[in-house]
């Protein structure tokens, strides 16, 4: 058997905990329903349970059983003989026979109609399937992993999925946490996906640290942790070197971490100087200044969410100089950049906006 390699990255507790299940539970033949919401993780989970299962070597498929019309979903999962329906010329394999000795995965399990619903039961039953057309039945010799983003105890009650399957489903179950439910792995994701992007574009984007993962802790992540990935994606290959500011933030990540910030009384404090004592060596007075502005305009910005009108007459300095000032940091994007990434919404392209 592998040693077993995290499949997910995280220290937080409840991650630790999926790690041990996958370790118990990819020794077994046991079915395993994976459960959270989109963008969690939850084939990951499965890729891991077959990677370090006795059935590593033998094939792993997947079906995803939201994607494919519902009409075609059954020859898709069972194969078909020539002569089933209208267009059958030849026989054809299905997902279950493809997997044979293997893993099936069926993803997005809860848009399964109902009438195949009846149909998986009973091969979970039975451990046999018959192709579409034939009559003679197939010994199947698959592990079945589930995954879904619904709730499927409330799909039962609506009778929108059999309780039957759903329980034949449930034997091992694993639930993915949304990652605002564990905050504490971001800044270990976020290094992870800048060094993974700047590795494959030979960039040298340095990790986002203060101001910046306060923002990105703040956010709620509603895409989870894909939603998480390609920001990093996307600040490495726009920005290509240097240290992510504010500015680089989408507005959406600009008006939480805003939000959450306090005001009123802890506000007045910031223009407290920082009390600082001057070491023996000395220091770099131009670099220490340079960073002091620079942490008062990312709180202008952040301040009117990116609005450079309002945050120059908050700094009382002419929009020209605050303009001038951020294009020297790297965080304007020339309009021909602009034109290029026109796939990203206005409101996605990493620059300081609304102004």
């Amino acid at each position: 058997m592998l040693a077993f390699r995290s499949p997910l990255v995280g220290e937080s507790l409840v991650i630790q905990d999926i790690f041990k299940t996958i370790e118990k539970v990819a020794q077994t033949d046991s079915t395993v329903l994976i459960t959270g919401e989109s963008g969690t993780g939850k084939e990951l989970v499965a890729q891991a349970i077959h990677k370090y299962s006795p059935r590593a070597l033998a094939p792993w498929v997947v079906v995803n059983c939201g994607a494919i019309p519902s009409e075609l979903l059954e020859a898709e999962l069972f194969g078909h003989v020539k002569g089933a329906f209208t267009g059958a010329t030849q026989n054809r394999e299905g997902r279950f026979e493809m997997a044979q000795g293997g893993t099936l995965f069926l993803d997005e399990i809860g848009d399964m109609p109902l009438h195949l619903q009846v149909k998986l039961l009973r091969v979970l039953q039975m451990r046999q399937f018959e192709p579409v057309g034939s009559s003679k039945p197939l010994d199947l010799n698959v592990r079945i992993i589930a995954a879904t983003n619904r709730n499927l105890e409330e799909a039962v009650q609506k009778r929108e999925f059999r309780e039957d399957l759903y329980y034949r489903l449930n034997v091992i179950p694993v639930k993915i946490p949304s990652l605002r439910e564990r905050r504490s792995d971001i800044p270990l994701l976020v290094h992870h996906f800048i060094h993974q992007f700047n590795e494959l574009a030979q960039h040298a984007v340095e990790a986002p640290s203060g101001q910046i993962m306060e923002a990105l802790l703040a956010y709620d992540w509603p895409g989870n942790v894909r939603e998480l990935e390609n920001l990093m994606e996307r600040l490495v290959i726009l920005k290509g070197r240097g240290t992510v500011d504010l500015g680089d933030l989408p507005h959406r990540i600009f008006q939480k971490y805003a939000e959450a910030r306090p005001s009123g009384a802890g506000a007045v404090a910031e223009w407290e100087f920082p009390k600082m004592v001057l070491p023996q060596s000395g220091v770099d007075l131009k670099s220490i200044v340079a960073a002091f502005e620079n942490h008062l305009v990312d709180q202008a910005l952040v301040r009117t969410n990116g609005n450079k009108n309002r945050a120059s007459e908050l700094l009382q300095m002419n929009r020209t100089t605050l303009v001038e000032k951020l294009r020297k940091r790297g965080m304007i994007v020339p309009m021909s950049v602009k034109e290029s990434i026109r796939q990203f919404d206005d409101d996605e392209i990493p620059s300081v906006g609304n102004a």
